[in-house]
């Protein structure tokens, strides 16, 4: 393992709405929940979270509102020790939101209002990756914001990772842009399969499987898979954040691909152990001892 690793994270940021729920409602249900409380998300900002507690040096390209749940997010920042130095205030429009049930088997559903994450400024962006060791966007904040921030990091010679969620407004404009690729079973099945994204650009593809693991490739390279680690699910929130947060903080500090991946599904077991999509329950010493207490099973497919 290397240095201390550094990590820049542009996207999304929102104030999560949980509601606890026996099951999700069907057309024209109403069903009763119980409040579970305000809590901070957004696919960027959750990973951004997770690579800082996994010891990278983070930073978070965002924007907000001029509102309170602005005021909520910076506090939270400021709690943990994460930088809002790139979190901009967009006055025009409001922070984020997401409406999330949670299912008592894990599950859950969400709906985002995206708010300023879709008039994300990156004029901050080249000053914010002077020193990243790896630059990660995901698609919560809009294609040609996606796009421009991967082309600018491309340009800056910083290693690219697109987490292609959601996945509906992927291009291959932005798959020759990504260096790795990170999806879920879903996502990759939207962008035409796992074996047709190797052949789309990226170095790197990685596919999460839930509760069958995880499968990665590199160009050229047979396909591994890796076991998922067994725990009692309480809430999947966020757990796919967490994996690629933690993902990409192993990778900027040196670790090895595999490695990584060990950690990244550590992370995401952790986040799913806890409610919300950000948890305390969530930093290396509990990494390793996951991974210690319960090796993966890992093998090379040919």
């Amino acid at each position: 393992m290397g240095a201390l690793g550094k990590v820049c994270v542009v996207g999304s940021i929102n104030l999560d709405l949980m509601v606890q729920v026996d099951h999700a409602p069907a057309p024209g249900e109403t069903i009763m929940g119980q409040m579970l409380g305000k809590m901070p998300g957004g696919k960027g900002f959750n990973q951004a979270v997770a690579a800082h507690r996994c010891g990278a040096s983070t930073q978070f390209v965002g924007q907000v509102g001029a509102d309170n749940e602005a005021q909520h997010l910076r506090k939270v920042c400021a709690q943990i020790g994460l930088s809002d130095r790139y979190l901009r205030t967009n006055p025009q429009a409001p922070t984020g939101t997401a409406y999330i049930s949670c299912q008592s088997g894990g599950e859950n559903s969400i709906i985002v209002v995206p708010g300023a994450n879709e008039q994300l400024d990156l004029t901050q962006l080249p000053h914010a990756l002077s020193n990243a060791d790896l630059m990660m966007v995901q698609m919560e904040i809009g294609p040609q914001a996606a796009k421009t921030a991967m082309a600018i990091s491309q340009h800056l010679g910083v290693l690219t990772l697109l987490n292609a969620a959601p996945s509906r407004d992927v291009g291959p404009e932005h798959l020759a842009l990504a260096d790795i690729l990170v999806v879920n079973e879903t996502e990759a099945e939207d962008l035409g399969g796992f074996d047709a994204l190797r052949q789309a650009g990226p170095s790197l593809i990685v596919m999460t499987l839930g509760a069958n693991g995880v499968m990665w490739a590199e160009q050229d390279a047979p396909a591994q898979t890796a076991s998922a680690f067994p725990i009692n699910v309480v809430d999947t929130t966020g757990s796919g954040d967490a994996f690629c947060g933690a993902f990409a903080a192993a990778l900027a500090s040196g670790h090895s691909i595999e490695d990584a991946i060990g950690h990244a599904s550590a992370a995401g077991a952790l986040t799913a152990m806890a409610m919300g999509a950000q948890t305390d329950n969530l930093s290396l010493e509990k990494i390793h001892a996951m991974i210690s207490k319960s090796p993966q099973t890992k093998q090379v497919i040919l």
